[in-house]
């Protein structure tokens, strides 16, 4: 049965930055524990968790790679904002590592669409906290620092307004995806069993032979196109099948 997408207003965004330090793993990890633990506590449905690269600039300070999350969750019947937050805060502060500086913020669709703008100038200029905060204020969001320094907030706040934004990120989960590296799908399959909405040429043609076979390779990764999960793909002539994109080509189209 192919996945349907609930409509985006009904939608959750959490934004997580900053949770991590050199010797542990990275938000995009906790990001995907998050989801699944909100999943198992009853309260949201996961819909995604996307990555999002910002500057990579010596005047800002990060980790490995200055990336941050958003994880789209359809919250259950009955849980409000604060039980989200309590929960994902409470998270955050039991698994966020040793000098990490976490951030978490919590928006609607309609809170996210309106930081675009400051998401997409925190990936090409140095943000400040005190515009983060600003910027969540002006728009009703929900934005906390939780430990260190508290420079995530730049990064959580980014994160849900780059997601909405919908041509930016790669998708972090649903896991499914990982579970296939090393295997050969149907374009059918992906879309069944592994969260994947479109499978496309680099020049944006879509596959739309159901059967088509995907060669998914070591490290299959969707990429978010259009407000879509897609798998980027290239022709295999001598297998007369299709392979997913070189993991450097991939990190080309979505750092």
């Amino acid at each position: 049965m192919k996945r349907l997408i609930p409509l985006s207003n009904d939608l959750t965004y959490i934004g997580i930055d900053d949770t991590d330090n050199l010797e542990t793993r990275g938000t995009g990890f906790r990001a995907r524990q998050l989801i699944e633990r909100l999943q198992e506590n009853n309260l949201a449905g996961g819909i995604a968790v996307t990555r999002h690269q910002l500057l990579v600039d010596d005047r800002v300070p990060y980790t490995s790679h200055n990336s941050s999350a958003c994880l789209v969750v359809k919250r259950h019947d009955g849980v409000d904002d604060d039980q989200l937050m309590d929960f994902c805060r409470a998270f955050l502060l039991e698994t966020a590592a040793e000098g990490s500086d976490a951030g978490l913020c919590l928006a609607t669709h309609v809170q996210a669409s309106n930081v675009i703008d400051f998401g997409r100038k925190a990936q090409v200029d140095v943000v400040g906290q005190d515009e983060a905060r600003s910027t969540a204020r002006k728009h009703g969001i929900r934005l906390e620092g939780l430990t260190g320094n508290q420079q995530g907030i730049i990064g959580s706040l980014s994160a849900v307004g780059l997601h909405v934004q919908g041509n930016d990120g790669r998708y972090l989960w649903p896991r499914g995806l990982r579970q296939y590296a090393g295997q050969r799908l149907t374009v059918s399959d992906l879309k069944r069993d592994a969260g994947i909405e479109k499978v496309s040429l680099l020049g944006g043609a879509e596959i739309e032979d159901e059967t088509a076979l995907i060669n998914l390779g070591d490290w299959p990764r969707a990429v978010r196109v259009d407000n879509h999960a897609v798998l980027l793909v290239e022709h295999d002539e001598a297998r007369h099948e299709y392979k997913v994109l070189d993991k450097a080509v991939i990190k080309s189209v979505r750092p």
